[in-house]
């Protein structure tokens, strides 16, 4: 089954830069899931991977901007 999470920076971080956020993405950092699916929960790039043909999209920049990850 093919999924597209939207997820936001968790406990009130933010960036400024897409560079910032695959720096938080890479490093393992939470992130918390806004689409309808699953809405609320943490995830992870290591949760993320064990969830196959799951993309992700992040909303950033006081949820002005976006990016997919994966």
């Amino acid at each position: 089954m093919n999924q597209t999470l939207e997820v936001v920076p968790a406990y009130g971080r933010d960036y400024k830069s897409q560079a910032e956020v695959k720096a938080d993405w890479e490093a393992n950092m939470d992130f918390q899931i806004v689409s309808a699916f699953d809405y609320g929960r943490y995830i992870n790039k290591q949760d993320a991977d064990r969830e196959p043909n799951t993309g992700i999209i992040v909303r950033y920049a006081k949820l002005a901007k976006v990016m997919a990850l994966a």
